[in-house]
């Protein structure tokens, strides 16, 4: 069993509450007034959470793939970021919200895949 496939849930937390913000800052209200997500005020303090939350993410999910439990999960959601990152810096801020709503729940239904595998691993 994977001790590391035990924070699933703390990432699942992460990624709703990540879903949350995209729309706050990207959504169909910011797309119809025009307005630039950079732009809008950010404090520093959710700023540094949210760039050591997606880092934290990222040690994650690439140590998922040392271990057989969990190395297909950690791998689509590498695949999945990755392919996110590149499609949403070539898009405009209406396919970016799309793309990002897409990515979150596929990112969202491999990581309670892995949390479900991950309990079932420890309940035998």
């Amino acid at each position: 069993m994977n001790p590391l496939a035990l924070l699933a849930p703390l990432f699942l937390l992460f990624e709703l509450w990540q879903l949350v913000m995209g729309e706050r800052y990207l959504g169909i209200r910011r797309i119809r007034a025009h307005a630039d997500p950079r732009e809008l005020p950010m404090s520093d303090r959710l700023a540094a959470f949210w760039a050591g939350g997606l880092i934290a993410y990222l040690i994650w999910t690439t140590t998922l793939l040392l271990h057989p439990v969990g190395r297909a999960q950690g791998i689509v959601l590498l695949a999945v970021s990755a392919l996110g990152y590149a499609l949403r810096s070539s898009t405009g801020l209406k396919w970016t919200l799309v793309i990002l709503t897409f990515e979150g729940s596929i990112r969202i239904g491999m990581l309670i895949s892995l949390f479900a595998t991950s309990w079932r691993r420890l309940m035998l």
